[in-house]
């Protein structure tokens, strides 16, 4: 694109200049041309090209089968980046560099995904009532320096449960090489009584002898780290993997249906992105 964007505005300067130009006024072109490519592209009526640029990734992770469980499930890996905005009145929003870090403070949006919980799968759940799965969507506020990220979000669940969760994080950012991108950092997690009761609690008709009835409060329900790595592979294409650590507290430890060893959950997952650039 670079090339082209060059070549184009060497041929429009050659063209509007007299038919006899000097070795010093060419050269001149020349440069002056080169100068464009870091400059807004232009549409034909001399406005900044609105574009739009976002990045997908794709792949496969490992998580918990349900939360508190201590058995492992494979899982697809899903992920959705926003980079920039570019409008044809010159406003701009974030940077249009897919592999660069955004600056300073930032408003964005939050998702995150729980699968479903059937009860006859597991022995531990059996005569619990099932749990569809839940799409939590919400917004969130960041800040990014040169080596550092924090970030606090809050979500509303839609589907299996209706309830409000918040986490909080802090990054440290390392870059070994132009390509690599390292990041790692602390996690909190938030729900209120109706996310805590949802997925720990345990209602009278539940309740066996080997699992008591128990009335889940909200709070402060994990606490816990994570940590990324990517790799930028060209300009369109880039890998990532991650892994995260929680650790259930509170009440959500407490409950009957996080079997020994499970108020440990861990996560991993490793995908592809692809940066799509659209113009228009």
């Amino acid at each position: 694109m670079t090339t082209f964007r060059t070549a184009t505005a060497v041929a429009l300067a050659l063209l509007a200049a007299p038919a006899m130009v000097s070795a010093q006024e060419v050269t001149s072109l020349l440069d002056n041309a080169s100068d464009t490519t870091a400059s807004p592209a232009l549409s034909s009526q001399g406005t900044r090209q609105r574009g739009f640029v976002f990045s997908l990734r794709g792949g496969i992770g490992m998580a918990p089968e349900y939360l508190g469980s201590d058995e492992y499930s494979v899982v697809p890996d899903l992920g959705f980046r926003f980079h920039s905005l570019r409008l044809s009145d010159g406003l701009d929003f974030g940077d249009s560099d897919a592999w660069n870090d955004f600056r300073g403070f930032d408003v964005h949006g939050s998702f995150d995904y729980i699968g479903e919980r059937d009860s006859s799968e597991y022995d531990g759940l059996r005569g619990m009532d099932d749990i569809d799965a839940a799409v939590e969507l919400g917004i969130g506020v960041g800040y990014t320096a040169e080596n550092y990220r924090t970030y606090a979000d809050v979500r509303r669940g839609f589907g299996g449960h209706e309830g409000w969760v918040g986490e909080a994080g802090f990054d440290f950012i390392t870059r070994p090489t132009s390509d690599w991108r390292l990041s790692m950092g602390p996690r909190l997690y938030w729900g209120n009584d109706e996310v805590a009761d949802t997925y720990f609690g345990v209602s009278a008709s539940e309740a066996t002898s080997d699992r008591p009835a128990y009335d889940a409060d909200g709070g402060l329900l994990g606490a816990g780290a994570e940590f990324v790595a990517r790799y930028q592979i060209n300009r369109d294409w880039g890998l990532e993997g991650g892994v995260t650590y929680r650790s259930l507290l509170n009440d959500a430890a407490d409950s009957p249906i996080v079997d020994d060893g499970a108020q440990d959950q861990w996560s991993v997952r490793f995908g592809v992105i692809r940066v799509i650039r659209l113009n228009f």
